[in-house]
């Protein structure tokens, strides 16, 4: 399971709707609006990201 980086909720790969590429990695979202912003401002939430 991935953790998507806006709301911090669980999101299944194998199902996920959203998702985007940033620098290499993939990026699941639970649902458009935090992909959207994620899309608009991605080093905010990569720099949160501790998994990396």
């Amino acid at each position: 399971m991935a953790i998507d980086p806006i709301c911090k909720m669980t999101v299944d790969e194998k199902t996920a709707q959203y998702k985007t590429e940033y620098k290499g990695k993939t990026y699941y979202f639970c649902a458009p609006g935090c992909k959207k912003a994620f899309e608009e401002n991605p080093e905010k939430y990569v720099d949160a990201d501790t998994d990396t």
